[in-house]
């Protein structure tokens, strides 16, 4: 029978959730560089050195922020593929476009965020940037949010092999570096099917973050129908369909497709 936590326990994990909440709040209101232990300790009413009690450090106590903020991107994306499984059937070109949505939309309505995780690194967490094997919590936490894409595309794979490039048709220091990253991910796939993958993940990756840093706006006010078009790309390349141009109603007695409607297959 497995004890319930005491309440010292209950008492120390609600304060440790308070001091990760006050942390993040601050990081929004006001930048990275406001987040100290003495600004989140003034805030909550406690001390600094009472802080060190919980977290060894400002960059202990930011790791565990910006795992919890992974976690947290990981699981809106694994409910949407989840919603869009059940609403089709378990469609793959319905559950991509969730899991790249839900990503667009996470890092739209969290911004700061967004770029704490994604942008230049703060000092303390270069490790987010040193690929798989690193060590730490942040780590840990960001590979759930990476094993999103890289399980539906394993799905993918298994269930709809799409074309990749032979090995030797890969430049041979790219392929080395593939099936470094392959073996190090234990994925059972062709480094070309690793290679569309990462093609896959800059064309989604370089979209959301010119849209979120607002890269985009010296030629576009919405971005929306832009971020159409990349769906559309990434879909060409896994061998799946999907409309990046719509035009009118074929007939009077048909409406064409909604906007994010994908063909079915």
């Amino acid at each position: 029978m497995v004890q319930a936590p005491s309440r010292r326990d209950r008492v120390r994990a609600a304060t440790i959730e308070e001091i990760k909440g006050t942390a993040r709040q601050l990081l929004v209101d006001e930048g990275p560089e406001a987040v100290s232990l003495r600004a989140i300790g003034r805030a909550m009413g406690m001390t600094a050195p009472a802080l060190y009690r919980y977290f060894g450090s400002r960059e202990d106590l930011l790791q565990h922020v910006c795992g919890d903020i992974f976690t947290e991107i990981a699981a809106d994306i694994h409910a949407a593929i989840d919603r869009a499984a059940e609403d089709t059937g378990g469609d793959m070109t319905a559950k991509m476009i969730a899991a790249c949505s839900a990503f667009r939309s996470w890092a739209l309505a969290h911004r700061p965020e967004f770029g704490m995780l994604f942008g230049t690194p703060l000092p303390g967490l270069e490790v987010l940037h040193e690929g798989v094997g690193a060590a730490s919590v942040v780590a840990e936490c960001a590979d759930k949010f990476s094993r999103q894409f890289l399980t539906l595309f394993f799905e993918l794979w298994t269930k709809h092999p799409f074309p990749a490039p032979a090995d030797s048709e890969i430049d041979p220091g790219l392929l080395a570096q593939l099936i470094r990253y392959r073996d190090a991910l234990g994925a059972d796939l062709p480094a070309g099917a690793v290679l569309i993958f990462l093609r896959c993940w800059v064309r989604l990756y370089g979209m959301v973050t010119l849209e979120v840093f607002d890269h985009l706006h010296f030629a576009l006010d919405d971005p929306s129908a832009m971020f159409e078009y990349t769906l559309g790309e990434l879909a060409e390349l896994v061998g799946l369909e999907y409309p990046a141009t719509r035009g009118p109603a074929p007939d009077a007695g048909r409406t064409a497709p909604p906007a994010g409607a994908a063909h079915p297959r």
